[in-house]
């Protein structure tokens, strides 16, 4: 009887794997509009300063105060000042109406706010009392020319995106879009719409891979369902290879007689890295056919979603050029007991939840079974339980977000 093969750990793994993931080198330049989710191949520095004047923080008053120990009863309104206009020089102890984001004009040391002041026959009185350059958002406060707003290696979001348009820059160049090629093995996958025949399910991984791999930015080539057949898998996976720059499979890496997508890795390249010491997960896969990586998840859709997330996103970070890959951990108290744990280590579904005494906890799914999609459905993250861990109700542990490991 031939041995069992040792399981790698998952640290081991996870680090092996991201040395595996080789850093871009082909870029391009793209539109801010066109630059969502893609990875800065250079450092940007503000070519101006935000921002770019002295200007009001409020709609109010702007004041010039001669002497701040002596604050006048009342201020004369002397002009009026809208975003985008420059106002006059002002004399001491008047007032200009202005609004936020209007320029400071000239002699302005103090801006109230309107619900602080009276009016009355075009002057205004204070309500509360006034600190010097109060409200005022002064040249450069948030960027100064040549700093360094966003560094080689970031990803594009929304808030990078508006800083860089806040300091005038139109386009940016970045990294070269990760192309990724997905198959589905199994007779039993069936497409939703399909009448289900016996012994036949759903292929769910199939929306939740490519919906994973297109948040995170790849350009992604589905290549469909590929029967149980070792020629067809072979086909399949020699196009697929020769297509894109990863190929990622759901399926087929395990041990059984219909697993096919091993051997034809084994006959078309080469596998470095099988079978993690992970539940749920253990299956999982990676290796090289021609000049493509290949990574094949294992085929149970809660074992698919959760190595994707901890195993395949942060290597496809790394070869999208992104620096940033590490897990970020938060700690959280357990209100479930786990009492009999794994010899590998355990990624269990749970939603953290306040308790009646308004504290934050994890409750636990009760069904921790790798086919069942619908504790992914109703979780918002994952406890990483180390091997042979018990954990009591009260109990501390490390827990990972779901939508932090979703966006970025």
């Amino acid at each position: 009887m031939k041995p069992r093969a040792q399981l790698l750990d998952f640290d081991v793994a996870r680090r092996q794997l991201l040395d595996f993931a080789a850093i871009p080198t082909a870029q391009g330049t793209v539109g801010l509009l066109q630059a969502q989710g893609r990875v800065l191949a250079q450092t940007v520095t503000s070519p101006i300063n935000v921002p770019g004047f002295d200007n009001s923080a409020m709609d109010g008053y702007a004041l010039h105060i001669a002497d701040m120990s002596a604050v006048p009863e009342s201020f004369e309104v002397v002009q009026r000042i809208a975003a985008g206009q420059t106002g006059a020089a002002l004399a001491p102890n008047t007032a200009a109406r202005i609004f936020t984001g209007a320029p400071i004009p000239e002699g302005c040391n103090v801006v109230v706010p309107q619900e602080h002041t009276t009016e009355s026959n075009g002057s205004i009185a204070l309500t509360q009392t006034v600190s010097l350059h109060q409200h005022i958002r002064r040249k450069g406060e948030d960027i100064a020319q040549d700093d360094t707003v966003l560094t080689c290696g970031q990803r594009m979001g929304p808030a990078q995106l508006a800083m860089l348009a806040s300091i005038g820059v139109a386009a940016v160049n970045v990294f070269r879009q990760l192309k990724v090629g997905v198959f589905f093995t199994g007779d039993e996958l069936t497409e939703p719409g399909q009448p289900l025949a016996p012994g036949a399910i759903y292929n769910s991984n199939r929306y939740a891979i490519n919906g994973l791999l297109k948040q995170l930015g790849c350009e992604v080539t589905d290549y469909g369902i590929v029967r149980d057949s070792a020629q067809a898998t072979r086909d399949a996976l020699q196009q697929a290879a020769s297509e894109n720059d990863i190929v990622m499979t759901c399926g087929g890496v395990s041990v059984g007689e219909e697993d096919h997508v091993k051997a034809a890795v084994l006959a078309l390249g080469q596998l470095d890295l099988w079978q993690i010491s992970m539940k749920p997960g253990k299956p999982l896969a990676y290796g090289k056919v021609g000049q493509a990586d290949f990574i094949g998840l294992p085929g149970n859709p809660v074992s698919a979603f959760v190595t994707f997330l901890l195993m395949a996103r942060p290597f496809l970070l790394k070869r999208m050029g992104a620096a940033d890959t590490a897990l970020r951990y938060l700690t959280a108290e357990a209100a479930f007991n786990w009492p009999r744990p794994d010899k590998r280590r355990e990624f269990l579904r749970v939603k953290l939840e306040r308790n009646a005494s308004g504290q934050d906890t994890l409750q636990l799914w009760p069904n921790q079974g790798s086919g069942v999609m619908s504790s992914l459905a109703w979780a918002d993250g994952l406890v990483d339980l180390p091997a042979e861990t018990q954990v009591k109700v009260g109990d501390k542990v490390q827990y990972l977000s779901i939508s932090d490991l979703l966006n970025f």
